[in-house]
């Protein structure tokens, strides 16, 4: 016995499809920069305060190898936080975009560089600990950031002619 699928081609969208097509192509992506900017803010304040930020056992470790040995310890959370709040910051307002997206750029090499340097201490047995996870997740970020990127230099969604 054999089954057929049946693969409609394109349909017309519905009046309120079209409408709902057209406020997400007009707002989806400046809500997408403001939550983006919220997180990485979020992120960078906790690395002020001692402790506080999950992040901290990567991040020193991360910056020291970076840099060479030159920021080390408290001041890798001092100026990763700081780096974090300005991008957030960046993002949040619209102004200086361009600059923090540059920023942003080298932060995402930054924050996913321990799969490299750390590759055993992440990966042990070949799984994914919870820090793993963690750095992989920026995945994600760097998506999203992309596509901010994107808008900023001139893409627009284009909607088809119905």
């Amino acid at each position: 016995m054999s089954v057929t699928v049946h693969r409609p081609g394109p349909t017309r969208p519905t009046a309120r499809t079209a409408r709902l097509a057209a406020l997400l192509a007009d707002h989806s992506i400046p809500l997408l920069r403001i939550s983006l900017g919220l997180v990485i803010f979020g992120f960078g304040a906790l690395k002020f305060f001692p402790g506080a930020s999950p992040a901290e056992p990567l991040v020193v470790p991360t910056t020291e190898a970076l840099t060479l040995g030159l920021v080390t310890g408290s001041g890798a959370m001092v100026a990763t936080g700081t780096l974090e709040c300005l991008i957030g910051l960046t993002l949040l307002t619209g102004r200086g975009l361009r600059l923090g997206l540059v920023a942003m750029a080298g932060w995402l090499l930054g924050i996913l560089s321990p799969v490299v340097l750390m590759a055993a201490d992440l990966f042990p047995d070949g799984l994914p600990t919870i820090e793993a996870q963690y750095v992989l997740k920026d995945v994600v970020l760097a998506a999203a950031a992309a596509v901010v990127a994107a808008r900023e230099l001139g893409a627009r969604l284009v909607l088809p002619r119905g």
